[in-house]
């Protein structure tokens, strides 16, 4: 089976439909040197998930992410956004996992830690897109993205190791290394957002793939 953006190369197709797990990522963002930058890292080769493939720090909603408490809460947009397709306690465990994910990833912190326990600052995230793995994937993910400034984020770059390569890479020239399909779409639409007025930005139509190809509306304006 050719691979998809969501599918491991080699895989079989699975005889039963997978059932998509919940998933964030994150899009950190600045204004660098060469413009519009955003953190990206290269996973391992021994990832069965999107190999050697650069991509947005991110990964699925774990169930303590339903409780994990939070330095400042969601804004409102971006809270209606996420409950487009998730109930409020799943919405908001979207996006703890998005900064949890930042932070075991890459170091980055998106809030603080109080006894080893992370605070997610939830204030700075906006909402971009979501994307659902293709039904023969045999690994599946509703994933929502999300984005923050990085002058919101403190640390060093360090994390798990789970993604090589980090660094602020420029929207408007090629990368040095692979992108998945759906990482080169979800950051067209990134870069279509930066471009509107910032008083346009959350009132602007919502979208959602199905696979690398198939763009459907979530919100019309």
């Amino acid at each position: 089976m050719r691979p998809t953006d969501f599918t491991a190369a080699g895989e079989a197709r699975p005889e039963k439909t997978v059932r998509p797990r919940d998933a964030a990522t994150l899009l950190l963002w600045r204004q660098g040197p060469r413009g519009l930058e955003v953190l990206m890292g290269v996973r391992s080769v021994k990832h069965r998930f999107m190999p050697s493939r650069l991509v947005f720090p991110g990964g699925r909603v774990d169930r303590e992410d339903r409780s994990a408490p939070a330095a400042s809460e969601l804004h409102p947009d971006t809270r209606r956004s996420l409950e487009l397709r998730a109930a409020p306690r799943l919405a908001r465990a979207i996006a703890i996992a998005a900064v949890r994910e930042l932070h075991e990833e890459t170091g980055l912190l998106l809030g603080r830690l109080e006894a080893g326990r992370l605070h997610a600052e939830l204030a700075p995230l906006r909402y971009l897109c979501r994307a659902l793995t293709p039904a023969m994937s045999p690994v599946r993910f509703n994933a929502r993205f999300l984005m923050a400034p990085a002058e919101a984020a403190t640390g060093e770059f360090g994390g798990t190791g789970e993604l090589e390569h980090l660094a602020y890479y420029p929207v408007d020239e090629t990368p040095p290394h692979e992108l998945a399909p759906i990482t080169a779409k979800v950051l067209g639409e990134f870069r279509d957002l930066m471009a509107l007025p910032e008083a346009e930005r959350e009132t602007r139509p919502l979208i959602w793939y199905q696979g690398r190809d198939t763009r459907r509306l979530e919100r019309a304006a």
